[in-house]
């Protein structure tokens, strides 16, 4: 349909010398010319050259970042729920009634371990029949002595590091544990079938998979998860907004074009939306294509021991839809947006309009608002995980970065309004700004938004790693390595502690025998001594690291007064060796005479530790009989030689051959470190690309200034202004918009960032090195522009830019 409105009248026969009537500004436009016009307009950003084509890409990959973004945040449910359900599937660790051997059942129980910092998922196994239950990605369980090993612990195993492990899992390698049986590709786990599982090591079941309810996150692990979204989300926002307005000035131009055809300002409006949302959905197409891409690597990445497969990686149809409708939509009415200050007509842009004047009150709300919402999480630390909120976290946190971004035009105008004087490439550059700043506030405010929440983030990461790097530090003062697991008899014990002293490295080792007894119950005005008490059975030697014994035999009791006068212990009394571990259990009471020449003894460490426990009575193997405790079990205390090579790993693998199912606590390894530098160094790396992207747009946007004023360049160098004195006036006029919009980010970024180390009643840590790497890297950016923008400036600044038509 011709844009050019017709001469003749309604009936088509006469003309009409009349002017038609312009359009009603209040009439909706039917569809049909919508479509025509956004139609129209695609066309002419498909076809405008290579200068319209290298706009067009870069907006295409702003939204194709945004896009990208947004795709993995609507992935992460239901990523979640298939790590989570992988592992729901393939687990029972013990059911309420357990079943009675038969044809369908097996012994099971854990065998975790770690080599080097790094987490081994093991499982033992001991069929009961023919036709044992089968854990997901097994087809049969293993034989005697073999174990079904995941393929990166496959991996492990085959390798010169893994040589200490080898002798740890002294099983032979018998197959590859499926997909389905894992929670990750790079997860190392192993299922083994021990010929010795018996109770109570292990648990009867007859099935796999159970109802399970995974643990809760942490509170910072939390905080650090939205606060990241927020961090990736608002400058990508920001840059989706800015790059649909770049190619103004040319887009402009045509639409003068337009209208001198007889098109009206609707129609220019719609059309200019059409040419970003040819922009929009190249770069929909390209975000696709760019998650499709990343989410191969997802295998890759391991955070906080979640490591997921490519296809967990997938977000809901609901969600691809809403980004699908929604991202060229926002594009649209951006452009619609952009174009209400914008007057039209025939014969060009009019842009001699009075400057509006930039309120500054809504513009403080936003952060405003934003900090009401923060400030009161933070005072009611530490954080609590409810949707409410993470609501407020994420409201507040957003508004704070987005009214950085509404503040950075009016503080540009403010300052720039109030500089006088300097070189003559310094006037030129603040009266540029003085006259039009938006468009290089638009684009700086995508590094303000950046920035802020950069440091924002790195802040958070480094309080948390420093938490944990000061915790792990002050509990492994002493290089002691904590071992427990089911104890049977006094002579294990002592099996045990030779095997562990001869262990490379070792330097001391002690161990007891631990139980809860049931005592009576107290008597008197105070029963706050509690219900149970501890006990601990060892040999003299091992009792007097434990406590101060004047002189010891077997067959002796000592008391201890843990738990003070009102502990209802004494000489005589009885106590139930057989304590019930519920209100409801029906175990039967093992009754146990503590013996009257029982002596009182006092502990060497009273008070509380991590690797501490209070015993209120020590026993002599001797002085009771420890199978009839209800669940024994032996304690281990290793120190060892830091010096040693490995020394760690080998009191590891002792521990293995000694139970299988030991358990382990110590301080000697700090996987959080580890973890949190990977983040922190991820985040670094994407914020300076997103810094790079922005900085594109800011060349793109100092060019199309430059180009508008085309002529006055030329008019400068007729009368023979220098081009150096040009080119800093280019490099001004970056600097002053990036240089402030620095300045609030950084105000913002440490708020923001000392707001969320209170909310998890951590200590506020400026991350320096990244503070000054984010302005050292926002001060490269004016620099990248500026050169970038001075061979268009040279080009520009010929006398035949005078010539006009």
């Amino acid at each position: 349909m011709s844009l050019l409105r017709s001469s003749t009248g309604p009936g088509g026969g006469h003309g009409d010398d009349r002017a038609p009537a312009p359009p009603d500004p209040f009439v909706t436009p039917r569809p049909g010319a919508w479509a025509r016009d956004l139609a129209m307009g695609m066309r002419f950003a498909a076809g405008g050259g290579r200068e319209g084509w290298i706009r067009t890409a870069l907006t295409a990959a702003g939204v194709a970042l945004g896009v990208a973004v947004l795709l993995l945040g609507a992935s992460v449910p239901a990523l979640m729920d298939s790590w989570h359900g992988r592992e729901k599937a393939r687990e029972n660790l013990g059911q309420s009634h357990e079943p009675p051997p038969a044809d369908n059942t097996l012994r099971y129980t854990s065998a975790d371990t770690l080599f080097h910092g790094a987490p081994i998922r093991g499982r033992l196994v001991r069929p009961d029949g023919a036709h044992p239950p089968v854990p997901p990605g097994i087809r049969q369980l293993p034989g005697p002595g073999r174990m079904l090993v995941s393929p990166a612990l496959k991996e492990l195993l085959a390798s010169p590091e893994g040589a200490l492990l080898r002798d740890r899992l002294d099983y032979r390698v018998a197959g590859v544990i499926g997909d389905d049986g894992l929670r990750g590709p790079r997860e190392l786990t192993y299922l083994a079938q021990s010929a010795t599982l018996a109770a109570p090591d292990g648990y009867r079941i007859d099935h796999f998979g159970k109802s399970w309810a995974p643990m809760p996150m942490r509170a910072p692990a939390v905080v650090l998860v939205i606060m990241t979204c927020v961090a990736l989300m608002t400058p990508v926002m920001v840059f989706i907004g800015t790059s649909v307005r770049f190619g103004n000035e040319r887009r402009e131009r045509r639409l003068a074009a337009l209208r001198l055809v007889g098109a009206d300002v609707r129609t220019t409006r719609r059309i200019a939306s059409g040419e970003a949302l040819f922009g929009s959905l190249l770069g929909l197409v390209a975000g696709g294509a760019l998650f499709l891409g990343g989410r191969q690597f997802a295998s890759l990445i391991t955070l906080w021991d979640i490591n997921v497969f490519p296809s967990d990686v997938a977000p809901g149809p609901l969600a691809v839809a809403l980004i699908a409708v929604l991202v060229p939509a926002a594009a649209v009415g951006v452009t619609l947006f952009a174009q209400r200050g914008v007057t039209v007509e025939p014969l060009g842009v009019v842009r001699n309009r009075p400057p509006v004047r930039r309120r500054l009150w809504w513009r403080v709300a936003l952060p405003a608002v934003g900090a009401l919402l923060l400030v009161p999480l933070a005072r009611e630390s530490p954080w609590q995980d409810t949707p409410f909120n993470t609501v407020r976290l994420a409201a507040g946190a957003m508004l704070l970065l987005f009214g950085v971004t509404a503040l950075l035009p009016w503080l540009v105008d403010a300052v720039v309004g109030r500089l006088h004087g300097g070189p003559v490439s310094w006037q030129l550059a603040v009266r540029r700004l003085q006259l039009s700043s938006g468009s290089a506030t638009r684009a700086v405010s995508g590094i303000t938004v950046a920035v802020a929440g950069a440091i924002a983030i790195h802040m958070l990461l480094t309080g948390m790693q420093t938490g944990y790097a000061q915790a792990y530090a002050e509990s492994g003062k002493m290089p002691r390595i904590g071992l427990w697991g089911n104890a049977h008899d006094w002579p294990q014990v002592q099996r045990a502690l030779t095997a562990l002293r001869a262990t490379p490295g070792v330097t001391a080792v002690h161990g007891t025998i631990d139980a809860n007894v049931a005592r009576p119950p107290a008597t008197g005005p105070s029963r706050s001594a509690g219900r149970y008490a501890t006990i601990a059975v060892g040999s003299c030697a091992e009792l007097r690291t434990l406590a101060r014994l004047d002189s010891c035999r077997d067959g002796e009791v000592f008391f201890t007064g843990a738990r003070g006068p009102d502990a209802a212990l004494a000489p005589g009394t009885t106590v139930d060796l057989n304590p019930p571990d519920m209100d409801d259990d029906p175990a039967a009471p093992r009754p146990w005479k503590i013996p009257t020449t029982a002596r009182e003894a006092r502990l060497r460490h009273p008070g509380r530790a991590p690797d501490r426990v209070l015993h209120d009575l020590l026993a002599t193997p001797s002085a009771v009989d420890i199978g009839r405790f209800r669940s024994p079990t032996m304690e281990f205390k290793v120190d060892f030689d830091r010096g040693t090579p490995d020394a760690v790993e080998h009191i590891r693998t002792t521990a293995a051959h000694i139970d299988p199912t030991m358990n382990e606590f110590s301080a000697v390894d700090n996987p959080h470190d580890a973890q949190y530098s990977s983040v922190r160094n991820g985040l670094f790396a994407g914020a300076v690309v997103t810094l790079l992207l922005i900085g594109s747009g800011l060349i793109i946007s100092t060019v199309e200034q430059l180009h508008e004023r085309r002529r006055l360049l030329s008019t400068l160098d007729a009368y023979g202004t220098r081009r150096t004195t040009l080119g800093w006036s280019v490099l001004w006029q970056t600097a002053i918009p990036v240089v402030l919009g620095l300045g609030l980010a950084l105000g913002c970024g440490l708020a923001l960032g000392a707001l969320l180390l209170t909310m998890i009643d951590s200590v506020v840590t400026v991350d320096g090195p990244v503070v000054a790497g984010m302005t050292g890297i926002g001060g490269a950016v004016i620099l990248f522009v500026t050169a970038l923008s001075l061979p268009p400036l040279w080009r520009m600044m010929r006398p035949d830019g005078l010539r006009t038509e």
